[in-house]
């Protein structure tokens, strides 16, 4: 047989890592449309809006997202690149016309079309995220987890970056801060555009799940060092100028040390005589490319048979399995998974959303640090969430099933058969867990929240964001595998964008008519004809609503999470299938 010249095995690992850096850097720059605090203030002064008109602004912002299904159509026919492209040039637009106008370099525009701008701009986060979520979650379809939690992970922490680069750089200065959302999220893109591209599936799963786990190990420990540098600047209160200059110059070294895994690739593996060998990619595979085909075939037919054996089954559609949207949409999972999200996410963008006016509700000047406080915490919760769940997925106890109860039975390693299916009392498999308790937990964690801001006791504003952007995180890590590992990858872009409709609709619902009628309700005409409110009970009754459906949600990720079980088996088996293979064929070497 011939040799075929491909790319080595460092190569592509390298490619891999690179365009998963710079994914990173796109979601870093792409959390814009968590930022609204920063300067609704600016924008209800200058047009004399109410808290409704002002909130309706917010939920525009909000309803861009569900144009998110144009990106979603559009990741099955362009390439990355040009999914970026759009995203950046929208944002441009939307976030140019709206630093114009709080500028005063224009006049200020009717309120329809400050509506229109507002929504452009929280549109245009979808194609990005869109862009790099679909690439990168097929590029590393063994660790959708990690690469899940990394990715929302940086977004959470966007806003911490923002706002402390404003901060340091402008004096906070709400119309430098909306120059800066113009801007740099199209100079991240253009290098993204370069770097970041899907990979043949064959290539993009040459590295072993182990090393891959390692990598997101490194990538993670630095990302929880850039949120730390990030709360030790906020904790510290007002800096000099001097220090300020040299805290931004530090922000931008640390967002560059990723760079460190592409390279380890390229400079550590490629260097080594032998390496690929090693890490399980050797040098046969690149000669002998039919002899690897033939391994991924058989590997998917012990998936595909692993499958059939799956008992969530739904006329002809398996959950697991991939599914067009048609049948997507036309099962109850669907469904249970899109309320409890909507109970999660609604929620959450309705404190985000009005967290400058709950904190001038109950006394503070400037609400910058709790705007931060729930972006760092944000990002603790989706990069906890996304590696601890995969971790759980792949290390679990053995179960005895019986027709009432699961309980602990002693050591599995002798039931390696998974889905040997017992009716009561037996020992019949291993049991993973769910990745939707992870959500049930965070639900309930987060009602727990809002109580303690409705109880407005001192410091409960500090808490309370706290704990809201890491529930938040974690509702946000969580259900973009969930939804990859019902549904499958094919249509993944289009499912995804379907999904987060939640997002213009919680925020609607939560936000706009919740939060919106009952702070108006309180509130009294202020200088300049417009409504505020202060006290604790201008927020009460909303948190305590909040709080109720939150439990809603929870209720309704424990019900997902029961028919879902059999889905996690079959995934925690092929892990298993896989482990073993590896074992036995390093045994052999």
């Amino acid at each position: 047989m011939g040799v075929v010249r491909r790319p080595s095995s460092a190569t592509l690992s390298a490619w891999k890592w690179l365009g998963l850096v710079t994914a990173v850097w796109v979601q870093a720059v792409s959390g814009n449309n968590y930022t609204f605090s920063n300067y609704s203030d600016a924008i209800k002064s200058l047009l004399n809006l109410n808290q409704v008109e002002l909130n309706n602004l917010s939920v525009a912002k909000d309803i861009g997202k569900a144009f998110g299904l144009l990106a979603g159509f559009a990741s099955d026919y362009l390439p990355t690149w040009a999914i970026l492209l759009i995203g950046s040039l929208e944002g441009f637009a939307g976030y140019g016309a709206q630093w114009l106008v709080v500028s005063r370099r224009i006049s200020p525009l009717p309120y329809w079309q400050m509506c229109v701008v507002l929504c452009m701009g929280g549109n245009s986060t979808t194609w990005m995220n869109t862009a790099v979520l679909v690439t990168c979650i097929r590029n590393f379809r063994q660790s959708r987890g990690p690469v899940s939690g990394l990715l929302k992970g940086y977004i959470g922490l966007s806003t911490a970056i923002f706002t402390d680069l404003s901060s340091a750089l402008f004096a906070g200065s709400p119309s430098y801060f909306l120059l800066m959302l113009t801007v740099l999220p199209g100079l991240v893109c253009v290098t993204a555009m370069v770097f970041l591209r899907e990979l043949p599936a064959e290539d993009a799963a040459r590295d072993p799940p182990e090393a891959e786990l390692r990598c997101f190990s490194v990538l993670n420990f630095l990302a929880v060092v850039i949120a730390l540098y990030l709360l030790v600047n906020d904790l510290t209160g007002a800096h000099g100028v001097a220090f300020s200059r040299v805290f931004s110059a530090g922000l931008v070294v640390l967002l560059a040390t990723p760079l460190v895994i592409p390279a380890y690739m390229v400079v550590g593996r490629g260097g080594r005589k032998g390496a690929t060998a090693a890490d399980g990619n050797d040098v046969e595979s690149v000669r002998q490319p039919l002899v690897a085909a033939e391994q991924e075939r058989k590997v998917e037919e012990e998936e595909r048979e692993g499958e059939k054996q799956v008992e969530h089954v739904r006329g002809t559609v398996v959950i697991g399995e991939e599914h067009t949207i048609g049948e997507a949409v036309r099962t109850w999972e669907f469904w249970i998974l899109f309320g409890s999200f909507l109970c999660g996410v609604g929620t959450g963008l309705a404190v985000m959303n009005n967290l400058g006016q709950i904190g001038s509700a109950l006394g503070y000047a400037d609400v910058s640090m709790f705007v931060s406080l729930t972006s760092i915490f944000g990002f603790f919760g989706r990069i906890l969430s996304g590696s601890l769940s995969e971790h759980f997925i792949r290390l679990v106890p053995c179960l005895m099933r019986s027709p009432f109860r699961l309980t602990v039975s002693g050591d599995c390693s002798s039931h390696l058969k998974p889905f040997r299916f017992a009716h009561s009392g037996q020992v019949g498999r291993k049991s993973a867990t769910p990745r939707p308790m992870w959500n049930a937990a965070s639900q309930i964690v987060m009602a727990a929240g809002y109580i303690i801001m409705a109880m407005a006791l001192p410091g409960s504003l500090y808490v309370g964001s706290i704990v809201v952007g890491m529930c938040y995180g974690v509702r946000i890590a969580v259900s973009v595998p969930t939804a990859s590992e019902l549904f499958g990858l094919k249509y993944y872009g289009l499912i995804y964008n379907i999904l987060i409709l939640n997002l213009p609709l919680g925020s609607f619902l939560f936000s706009g008519l919740l939060a919106g009628i009952l702070y108006d309700k309180e509130a009294t005409s202020g200088a300049g004809g417009f409504n505020t409110c202060v006290g604790a009970h201008c927020y009460r009754l909303v948190f305590l609503i909040m709080s109720v459906a939150c439990v809603i949600g929870f209720g309704l990720d424990l019900l997902l999470s029961f028919r879902m079980k059999d889905v996690y088996l079959k995934i925690q088996a092929t892990k298993n299938a896989r482990a073993e293979k590896k074992s036995a064929s390093s045994a052999r070497n």
